[in-house]
């Protein structure tokens, strides 16, 4: 099974996808028709969410096995500690390793219910990512990926602190980091840059997602946890009740960002796609990333 740093080693640019569990039949089918679609794309990888407080575990194994099992894609599976013994942990780990999965995105995970409550550990659980990430490393051949926060955690009291835990998640085995949603590339490059300040070489790569309505813009300012620059908000809110105008100016926003990510240096670009593949094929295209492997 190719690992996602190998898939990063190419002398091209390349991306890859993020889909989350389906809620239902209906849900999977649109999923399963996404997947099909952008596999001919043959991007880097493919990760499927665990869901907030790791509610859709069961959703999440059965589609990770599936793309490892069904479709030529490099699978990344995420596992997070919320709610989990060891025990469980090593459980989940197991069946990933049986069903050909050897990336694995470890991440502590949300409180369920309130993503910004407080954290309790599971009484036989662990308390943060890095321990994680010595649980996988420790248990085989895994790639482990781990997430990173280009404004800071919400729990981080400021970027210095944040930088030092991210680099302790490397420290404990991490091969790369995922940047959670940002607005601008300089937010990202200075994330990149702080990682590098502190003498760590691993991979950071940003995450995308296509500003093709209202709703994915809202959803990216809250996943971002930072207010949106008013320069992208004079450009988009005055479309948010044309559809049409709303996602052609929203695809040229992105592709910006792309392009100048690219333009920096950038080896891959982490698209997630709301399940959906139609957006993510128009950027690819754009800036240049398909096929993905030469």
């Amino acid at each position: 099974m190719t690992s996602v740093i190998e898939r990063m080693r190419g002398e091209r640019p390349v991306f890859s996808i993020e889909f989350f569990p389906p809620r239902d039949e209906t849900d999977e089918a649109v999923m399963w028709r996404a997947i099909r679609d952008l596999e001919q794309l043959d991007p880097a990888y493919v990760s499927i969410t665990y869901g907030a407080g790791g509610t859709s575990r069961d959703g999440t194994i059965r589609s990770i096995a599936r793309v490892a099992t069904e479709t030529t894609l490099v699978p990344m599976a995420h596992l997070t500690a919320v709610d989990h013994s060891v025990a469980e942990l090593r459980n989940v780990i197991g069946w990933y390793a049986a069903v050909g999965v050897r990336n694995i995105l470890a991440l502590r995970g949300d409180p369920p219910g309130d993503p910004y409550g407080e954290w309790a550990r599971h009484p036989e659980g662990l308390g943060y990512a890095e321990e994680l990430v010595a649980l996988i490393r420790s248990l085989g051949d895994f790639c482990v990926g781990v997430s990173a926060f280009p404004y800071g955690h919400p729990r981080s009291p400021d970027l210095a602190t944040d930088t030092k835990h991210l680099v302790r998640k490397f420290n404990a085995g991490a091969d790369f980091g995922i940047a959670q949603l940002f607005f601008e590339a300089d937010d990202f490059l200075r994330l990149r840059d702080r990682v590098a300040a502190t003498g760590c070489d691993a991979l950071v790569l940003p995450g995308i997602m296509p500003l093709t309505t209202p709703r994915t813009l809202a959803k990216t300012i809250e996943l971002s946890g930072a207010k949106a620059p008013s320069a992208l908000l004079d450009r988009l809110e005055p479309l948010k009740d044309d559809p049409k105008a709303f996602r052609a100016e929203g695809l040229d926003v992105v592709t910006e960002l792309g392009q100048r990510l690219l333009d920096e240096g950038v080896p891959s670009l982490h698209f997630y796609t709301f399940n959906r593949s139609k957006a993510t094929r128009d950027l690819v295209g754009r800036l240049g990333l398909v096929p993905a492997r030469a």
